[in-house]
């Protein structure tokens, strides 16, 4: 289920074509991968406004990352006994809060400690230790995984029910990071602006003459080109992350093994699904929805988005014969397939 920083995909994203002169346009490196800001705005400090996104980018980094051996969620899966408690920030608060609201709305489907199982199977740093894990081994990774033996209270402090249990936020952080971002840049460049982090988006207003930003959706499928356009979609503040599989998997004995975990069963999913995207009110909520859908399937999946307000997305499945199928929610609204190479003017194109 976890997507680690080494295996981030930007599946769904923006670029800037010929940008008018009153576009400021920003970027730089966080999380493993890359940050991106178009801004419709008058011309401002932009070098003031790039160090505050960037201190912004820090801090999240600082609570959030697990590659950092002195973060706040370092420190919490450092801890050994059980009912130990560690205070933490907002923005730790704030992630568990929502993780553990997608954890609850998928049935299990999206966990954040799911990073065992994910190691198990070959898809964590070190890569592939060997094939299939047997079942000793899966029932011991699986004895270690679930997110409802976390306590998060209300003083703003977690506690582990179970001492070994670790939480992984990669498959939600980066969504979070985006809307950080854009409370950033309100106060700074007003309503018209588009955040992207590895492939992560949050549109908000316009991209000028009144028409909504255009997020390009790349084309879920391991020989397709970067820059080819498999969907568009146009946004308007609403948020919008892609998760998929099929470029992070491995065959084993003609099986295909899939990087995407299901933390109910402990094993890679294989429901046909190969793509989703979802949009949201916020980036962070579209970035573990995607991931709860790529694991439920799409009739499940589908099920769960039609229910909650806001929300949409688009369920691609490769049938049988190879080819790919699309299951929208219902409001979901998207444009005509561009070929490759397409240039969709200011903020919009595939991302890599």
């Amino acid at each position: 289920m976890s997507r680690p920083p080494a295996f981030v995909l930007a599946l769904a994203g923006l670029a800037i074509g010929c940008a008018p002169a009153n576009v400021v346009q920003l970027e730089g490196v966080t999380m493993g991968t890359t940050w991106r800001v178009t801004a419709v705005a008058r011309p401002g400090p932009r070098e003031a406004l790039r160090e505050a996104i960037e201190r912004r980018l820090d801090e999240v980094n600082r609570h959030l990352s697990t590659w950092d051996d002195e973060s706040e969620i370092s420190r919490f899966n450092r801890l050994e006994r059980a009912d130990e408690e560690l205070a933490v920030s907002a923005d730790f608060l704030r992630v568990m809060r929502a993780a553990r609201r997608i954890h609850q709305l998928s049935g299990g489907a999206w966990d954040g400690t799911v990073r065992p199982l994910v190691d198990l199977w070959g898809f964590g740093p070190s890569g592939r230790a060997e094939p299939a894990p047997t079942p000793e081994r899966l029932a011991q990774a699986l004895a270690e995984v679930g997110f409802d033996r976390i306590e998060i209270r209300d003083a703003g402090a977690l506690v582990k029910r179970h001492g070994a249990v670790t939480v992984d936020l990669s498959s939600i952080a980066k969504g979070y990071g985006v809307d950080a971002v854009a409370e950033v840049l309100r106060p700074w460049v007003g309503s018209d602006f588009l955040v992207e982090i590895g492939g992560e988006v949050y549109a908000s207003g316009a991209r000028g003459g009144g028409l909504p930003w255009k997020i390009g959706i790349n084309r879920p499928d391991p020989a397709a080109s970067a820059d080819e356009v498999y969907r568009v979609v146009p946004l308007r503040n609403r948020a919008l992350a892609t998760s998929g599989d099929y470029r992070n998997y491995f065959l084993e004995d003609g099986v295909r093994r899939s990087h995407v975990i299901d933390p109910r069963t402990g094993r890679p999913v294989a429901n046909g699904v190969v793509s989703v995207t979802v949009l949201a009110p916020t980036c962070m909520e579209a970035d573990g929805l995607a991931t709860a859908v790529m694991v439920m399937g799409e009739e499940a999946g589908l099920a769960l988005v039609e229910r909650l307000a806001g929300v949409e997305a688009l369920v691609v499945v490769t049938g049988p014969d190879g080819a790919l199928r699309d299951h929208a929610s219902s409001g979901l609204r998207m444009e005509s397939v561009l070929p490759p190479g397409t240039d969709l003017g200011v903020g919009a194109k595939p991302l890599r």
